[in-house]
This record gives C-alpha cells, sequence and structure tokens, in this order.
C-alpha cells in the first residue's frame, strides 16, 4: 500500500474511533490489511500531525483540528529527557523512537536562529544560525517545549 492511502487510512480511523495509541491503530489497521511497522507509524504521525491528547477516559489520538498548539508542545516536551549544548552544537535526548518527532517541532517553529535539525533515533542535533547564539537557541528550545 503506497504512502498516501495509508496515511489517508489513519486519518479516517482517528477521525471516526476513539483510538487510544499507537498499538491500538497497528491494530486496527492490521485488520484493514495494512501492515505497518511502528517507526513507520511514527513517521506518519509526525507527517499528519497526529497526537496524543487527555480526555476523561484516558488518552486519544486526535489530528491538528481537534489539538492545540499548547497540546502539541506539552506532548513534545514529554518526550525530551535533556538539552544540552557546546561551542558548536545542540543536542536533545528524547525517548526512544521520539527524536523525529521533537526535530520536527523545532523545524515547524521556523525560528530564524536554527539553522536546522537532524534526528535520529533518541537524539536531535540542533544547528544554530550563529555559535555565538548558542546559549539563546538552547533557551529558546527549552522554553519552546515547556507547558505555558
Amino acid at each position: 500500500m503506497n504512502k498516501a492511502l495509508r496515511q489517508r487510512k489513519i486519518r479516517e480511523l482517528v477521525e471516526n474511533l476513539e483510538v487510544s495509541g499507537q498499538l491500538e491503530l497497528l491494530g486496527l489497521l492490521r485488520k484493514a490489511g495494512i501492515r505497518v511497522a511502528q517507526a513507520t507509524l511514527s513517521r506518519d504521525f509526525s507527517e499528519i500531525g497526529v497526537v496524543r491528547k487527555r480526555n476523561g477516559q484516558g488518552y486519544r489520538l486526535v489530528l491538528p483540528e481537534d489539538a492545540t498548539e499548547d497540546i502539541i508542545k506539552g506532548l513534545v516536551g514529554m518526550e525530551v529527557l535533556s538539552v544540552a549544548s557546546n561551542e558548536t552544537s545542540i543536542i536533545i535526548r528524547t525517548l526512544p523512537g521520539r527524536a523525529h518527532g521533537v526535530g520536527s517541532f523545532l523545524d515547524r517553529l521556523r525560528s530564524p536562529e536554527i539553522l536546522g535539525t537532524i534526528a535520529g533515533d533518541d537524539t536531535v542535533l540542533v544547528i544554530p544560525s550563529s555559535i555565538t547564539k548558542i546559549s539563546a537557541v538552547k533557551s529558546y528550545i527549552q522554553k519552546s517545549l515547556t507547558q505555558p
């Protein structure tokens, strides 16, 4: 199955059902005849904008139109374990498998102080626009990842 069809099915399931998390969604996709790896599903979530939102009964997957910026910020912030820097770059350590989502979140902030991010499995390399701004960019990132 191609990516566009898979992502359309993900949207359909998230919009029409109370899906609590990735494992449940993986099962629903399998029942629909779609085999997908958890890592691929995580990338799809990042591209589509699917996030986990707390409701009265627990958690539910929602699409961007249902999620506010603060919810996304809070979820991304929970995935970050540490933010460290040296003279040239900033490293963000995340929960396993979550670096891509954190990197995408930072890229979407479109800060002129950040040239870009490179994400692995549990580490994001943040490249600042200037090494003279390392401290300011690190503070900006930490502020951007904390709930208001």
